[in-house]
């Protein structure tokens, strides 16, 4: 690699504080708290586009503020001041801002819209570079798998997915590569489509290390209210795991005493719903989504007949870092073009949500998935991301530099 640093483009949809545009853009601009201390940005951001810019915008200052040009177009931001593509890799970040909703409750964020054209410009440069994309690929799987295989048409390096697979766990627990999940559950809050998301990610993160890796996905089925602790009745899922998932995850309102084990949730999530995802190799899971009872991720999976809990834990205020983490990672993949864990993972949990959104809006329906035969392994060196059970140092540092 030559002295300069990479320069990055950066594709955005909104730029607003707390957006997604601001915990990731920013810390590509400042650098980004860690438990280990603040880190500077190892490449440069050299050139943006900004869908749109309302009332709240932070993008354009700090853009002025680093030198940065914001270009009318996507084609232009890209080619950065030549008729080519001058830029080495690109960030998408395809979260947030002003679009519509359709009848199936899905925000229409405009990535495979975004993407088309950045693959243009790959395909009429005659060279790609790598591309991280925010989140999940698309609303539709049908525009996701396209993205998929455009990417494979170009040698488009990819990386995808969000940030709850590197984030703090409490108890720390990651399995071996090849252990025997018998049963595995994820817990989650917040709107179904956005927020369901991560909580597939922090289920798909864990059980894609088990014996034989991920085999894909065979069908899926959407819940709501009532439905799902009738489901939980019937067996098709584990109350164990998910008291066990939730135990782990220290901010929740308390129980009635005395109470049975699931009433603590039936009494205060509101509109619950559960996915539930049968895989190739006969694994069956679950996604709760509790709102009302929890603010946080957990996941809990059943090895060797024992159960363990672990919450997955954001930061709400301060740094941010879980985005550091993240954007540490995504700094990695540009500079080495491998992406630190497998992007197969974030195309098949945007099958699994596409799935889930169609499934609630047909009568809770079981969606059979032969297009989610999306097998995979997981990582063998793992990411860069903390160990320990809570931010620590800079991570909780109210003045740390990435949010001055």
């Amino acid at each position: 690699m030559s002295e300069d640093p990479l320069r990055v483009a950066a594709i955005i949809t909104i730029y607003h504080p707390k957006s997604h545009a601001d915990v990731i853009v920013t810390k590509f601009l400042k650098g980004g708290s860690t438990d280990d201390g603040f880190l500077p940005p190892e490449v440069e951001v050299v050139s943006m586009y900004i869908d749109h810019v309302l009332e709240n915008d932070i993008g354009v200052a700090l853009a002025a503020e680093h030198d940065v040009p914001i270009y009318p177009s996507i084609r232009r931001a890209l080619h950065a001041g030549q008729n080519k593509l001058n830029v080495d890799a690109v960030l998408l970040i395809g979260e947030h801002g002003d679009y519509p909703w359709n009848e199936r409750e899905r925000h229409l964020y405009p990535r495979r819209h975004f993407f088309e054209q950045i693959a243009g410009v790959f395909g009429e440069s005659g060279r790609s570079v790598p591309v991280f994309n925010d989140k999940h690929f698309s609303y539709d799987f049908g525009d996701a798998r396209w993205m998929w295989n455009r990417a494979r048409e170009l040698d488009i390096p990819l990386m995808a997915g969000s940030s709850l697979p590197l984030c703090w766990r409490n108890p720390w627990l990651e399995y071996d590569k090849g252990t025997v999940v018998e049963d595995a559950l994820s817990i989650g809050y917040g709107g179904i489509e956005a927020y369901g998301f991560h909580a597939l990610e922090t289920l798909q993160c864990m059980i894609e290390r088990r014996r034989g890796g991920e085999s894909g996905v065979i069908s899926v089925q959407c819940l709501e209210g009532e439905e799902v602790w009738r489901s939980r009745d019937r067996g098709e899922w584990s109350g164990e795991l998910a008291e066990a998932a939730c135990a782990a995850i220290r901010n929740k309102p308390e129980g009635a005493p005395g109470s049975t084990p699931g009433s603590t949730m039936e009494e205060h999530a509101k509109e619950p719903a559960v996915f539930l995802v049968e895989h190739a190799d006969g694994l069956k899971t679950a996604t709760l989504m509790l709102n009302g009872y929890v603010s946080d991720f957990a996941y809990a999976g059943r090895v060797n007949g024992d159960i363990q809990g672990v919450e997955f834990f954001l930061q709400n205020e301060g740094p941010f870092a879980h985005f550091s983490y993240l954007c540490m990672n995504v700094q990695k993949f540009m500079l080495t073009r491998v992406a630190p864990y497998p992007p197969e993972r974030t195309l098949l949990t945007t099958g699994i949500i596409d799935a889930a959104m169609n499934s609630r809006f047909e009568g809770h329906r079981v969606v059979e998935t032969p297009d989610l035969a999306i097998a995979y392994e997981s990582w063998d060196e793992p990411p860069v991301r903390p160990i320990r059970i809570r931010p620590t140092g800079a991570a909780v540092d109210p003045q740390a530099a990435d949010i001055v």
